[in-house]
Parts: structure tokens; C-alpha cells; sequence
């Protein structure tokens, strides 16, 4: 019988489910569809067991006629579920990564507390982060165990016997310490979180327990590997070595570059396995939901509609769409930012909007690339990346050729390979991965594009006249 690994990715909108085989092959796939609720500005929730029910449901969409050798999670980073340790139902909702209801509340803690966050985490206090969200909880649910997404799944997976979390997820909280690898006493005190609430940090590679009475599944089964979307993506991707650099374009994106060492800004643990790997990453707030957005203003029926009629036009025309739904993410980190649709004029059409929201998705990658040491190419994948026109937006404004992944269920793979890794089964599939690549072409007026995007930037970071 065919053996395979069950990698389950966990993700903002839907959770995907696919078998992958010892060399890479996918035999299986299937999707569920999560909701996402905003009852008030600025909130983001989804209810934790809907976010449970699409994983039963992808999972019985695959045909598991095969050998299961174990599980591997891909899910979505910084968001929280709280739950009772003796029940393990949800008393609460999932708050999501892009959520800033905490955001007076991050403005109120003292300098000093940001200084030590940067300096032990790589990060900076902001409410796209899980501990803000973690205090918000435990105030105002009963809640006496919390944790990100992978922890609330491998308790569920696991007839809720464990409590369990990857040190790449725990790195993203802004309670674990990512150079001494353990959660920080001073950090904890800080946010007023007990360390008794939180989940057992573990390496990335190191086993989470076996599942237990879940529906579809035999009990037994391993959980070999636990990551976050972004990092599996990473992982997937292939880039382990510095200078290597990755783009992943979900409802927000991720752009990431593998470092041989601890950075204290704007550095991740990407995953723990025989020694720590680290990443400079920047975080966009909205991307895929920029275009999903922009669709919706349009009465266009999907985001493929919207990318077909931003194909109409040779580009925006001057327009110019800041996303900053919930304010900015990197390398600018204003959560005052507001959204902006500037430039238009009478001649303005639908599809010169069209064009400005696929614009503003690369323009966002752009901003976090430069920041970042050496990009000579960028490796490129999530759903966006269908889009010929996005992806040669994005060569064109980046001015350096840019490689699409051949496979959508990137971190799904990532994730299935550190697993089959574990194992002792040799991978390397990106080796023998396929990739579209893109080609700059324009040349005579990307600065000045990227200056018109930079001048709308600053329009929306100021704050507006009372």
C-alpha cells in the first residue's frame, strides 16, 4: 500500500487537506472554506469550531486508501483560541492575526516593554501579534488554556490530551524568547499572561502526539510536524541559505529571507528542528483581502474577475489604492494609516481601479524587499500567484526576476517534507520543483511608480485634520 503523509493547511480563509507521498507527489487534495466575522471596526473572529469542522471536512474530501504514516500542520500565525482544559471546548472566538482591538490597549505599555520584546523575540509590540490578543482573552473569556491555531488543532487531533505548540509559532506570540528558546519569564510578566495557561513549546520536527476519536481518521496516527503557514511555505520553497528569498501571497503576504544568526528586528524563528532557523521577515496586513475588497467595491463576482479587468488597461492611469484596511504592516508598522483610493480623475474607470488594487499587492512586496539585504530573485507562491498579470507586476516594479512555485499547496508540501524528514525518508524536493519565472520589463518608469506609491503612503500615514 502507497504511504503518505496527511499535511493539513490550516489558513485564513479555507483549510486544505492533501496526501503527499515520500517523493513529493501530491495523491490527494481537498478544501473547506472558514468564515471570518468583523462585529465591530477593526475585529477579526472566526468561530473556533467552524475553524475545527473545515478541517473534518477536508479531510473527508481525500481518498484514504492509503497508508497514513503521519500528519503535518501548516496554519495560520498569531492568532488565538482560548479553551477549557477540562471540556476542551472553544469559550471564545478565534481572534484573528489581522484584529487590532488591542491596539490602545499595545500604545498604552511602556517603552522599556517594546524594547525587551525587540530584544528577545526580534519583533515589536503591535496588535497583529498573539500575547495582546492572549490578555484580551483571558479577560474576557474563562478560558485556562490558550494558544495559537496549531495548538488548538493538535488538541483536537489528539482527543484534546495535549497541549502542544512548535517553537516557529511560539516565536510569533511575543512571549518566547526565540535565542534562548523558552518562553520569557519577563515577557509573560509583562503581558500578565500565567505560563500555565500556555501550550508545551516543542521543536518543529519533534512529534505532537497521536490522534484520538477524530471522525474519518484511525486513532494512532503521528503528528509528526507542526509549522506556520509562512514558514512552511519557506520550507517548501527550498530557501534555507541567506540571501534566499521568498514571497507568499495570501490574504496578507509574507516576504522572508533565511539568517545565519539571531537579528533583534524584524527577525522570526522560522523552525527549530537539530538547531534553530532564522528569518528576516516583513508582514503585509492586506494583500489577497486588498483585491478581494476592491472586487467587492466593483460588484465584480470574484477576485478572478477583478484580475481579468485590470487586464484591460496597460496600467492604473495614476491611481493609486493604499490597502491600510487595518492600518500598515511592514516595514512601515503604522496602525493609524488609513485606506486610500487616490488619483483619479474624470477619465478614471473600473479597471484603472482594478489595476491599482493588483498594483498595490506588488508595490506592498516591494516596500518589505528593499529593506532587505541582497534580492537578486524572489521565489513566489499562494493562490495570488495564478495571476500572470500580478506576477509580472510584481517582476516589473521589483526590477528583479521573480520565480513562481509550480504547486498552490505550497505550504501543505513544506510541511509534508519536514514531516517525511523526520521520518528519515531523504526530500529535497524543491531541488526538483518546476518554476515559472518572470522577467522584468519595465525600466524607463518604475521609479517613478514607485515614487507616485511611496507619495500615497505618506498621504495616508498622516493623520487626518480634526
Amino acid at each position: 500500500m502507497v504511504q503518505a503523509v496527511l499535511a493539513i493547511d490550516q489558513g485564513t480563509t479555507n483549510t486544505k487537506a492533501v496526501l503527499v507521498d515520500a517523493f513529493g507527489g501530491v495523491l490527494a487534495r481537498g478544501s473547506a472554506p472558514v468564515g471570518l466575522s468583523t462585529p465591530r471596526s477593526g475585529w477579526v473572529e472566526q468561530d473556533a469550531e467552524e475553524l475545527w469542522a473545515s478541517v473534518l471536512a477536508a479531510i473527508s474530501r481525500l481518498d484514504l486508501s492509503v497508508d497514513v504514516v503521519g500528519i503535518a500542520l501548516s496554519t495560520q500565525r498569531e492568532s488565538v483560541v482560548g479553551w477549557d482544559r477540562l471540556t476542551g471546548a472553544a469559550v471564545g472566538p478565534v481572534i484573528g492575526w489581522q484584529d487590532v482591538r488591542t491596539s490602545a490597549w499595545c500604545a498604552t505599555l511602556p517603552a522599556a516593554v517594546d524594547a525587551s520584546v525587540r530584544r528577545r523575540t526580534g519583533l515589536r509590540v503591535d496588535a497583529m501579534f498573539s500575547a495582546p490578543k492572549l490578555r484580551w482573552l483571558l479577560d474576557a473569556t474563562s478560558a485556562d488554556q490558550v494558544g495559537t491555531v496549531d495548538s488548538w488543532l493538535v488538541h483536537r487531533l489528539t482527543g484534546c490530551s495535549e497541549h502542544l505548540t512548535d517553537a516557529g509559532n511560539a516565536s510569533r506570540t511575543l512571549l518566547y524568547d526565540i535565542d534562548s528558546l523558552a518562553w520569557s519569564a519577563d515577557l509573560l510578566d509583562a503581558f500578565g499572561i500565567p505560563a500555565s495557561v500556555l501550550p508545551e513549546v516543542r521543536p518543529s520536527d519533534a512529534g505532537f502526539g497521536v490522534t484520538s476519536g477524530v471522525p474519518g481518521l484511525p486513532d494512532g496516527i503521528p503528528i509528526l510536524a507542526v509549522l506556520a503557514d509562512s514558514h512552511a511555505a519557506l520550507y517548501g520553497q527550498g530557501c534555507v541559505h541567506p540571501g534566499m528569498v521568498k514571497a507568499t501571497y495570501g490574504t496578507g503576504s509574507s516576504v522572508m529571507t533565511p539568517v545565519d544568526s539571531f537579528v533583534p528586528d524584524g527577525c522570526t524563528l522560522a523552525w527549530l528542528t537539530e538547531r534553530p532557523t532564522y528569518a528576516l521577515e516583513g508582514n503585509i496586513v492586506s494583500s489577497g483581502a486588498a483585491l478581494a475588497w476592491t472586487a467587492d467595491l466593483l460588484g465584480l463576482p470574484d477576485v478572478g474577475a477583478l484580475v481579468s479587468l485590470a487586464g484591460t488597461v496597460a496600467a492604473s492611469d495614476g491611481v493609486t489604492l493604499v490597502p491600510a484596511f487595518t492600518g500598515l504592516g511592514a516595514p512601515h508598522w503604522n496602525r493609524d494609516a488609513r485606506a486610500a483610493l487616490t488619483g483619479m480623475s474624470s477619465s478614471t474607470t473600473r479597471a484603472h481601479i482594478a489595476r491599482a488594487a493588483v498594483e498595490a499587492v506588488a508595490h506592498q512586496i516591494c516596500d518589505i524587499a528593499e529593506t532587505l539585504p541582497i534580492v537578486d530573485r524572489l521565489r513566489c507562491d499562494g493562490g495570488a500567484t495564478v495571476s500572470t498579470l500580478l506576477m509580472q507586476t510584481q517582476a516589473d516594479l521589483l526590477g528583479r526576476p521573480i520565480d513562481v512555485a509550480d504547486v498552490p499547496e505550497l505550504s501543505a508540501l513544506g510541511a509534508a517534507e519536514l514531516a517525511w524528514t523526520s521520518l528519515g525518508q531523504p526530500t529535497g524536493w524543491s531541488v526538483r520543483r518546476t518554476y515559472r519565472t518572470f522577467e522584468p520589463t519595465l525600466s524607463a518608469t518604475r521609479d517613478a511608480r514607485r515614487a507616485e506609491w511611496a507619495s500615497a503612503i505618506r498621504s495616508a500615514s498622516t493623520p487626518a485634520p480634526h
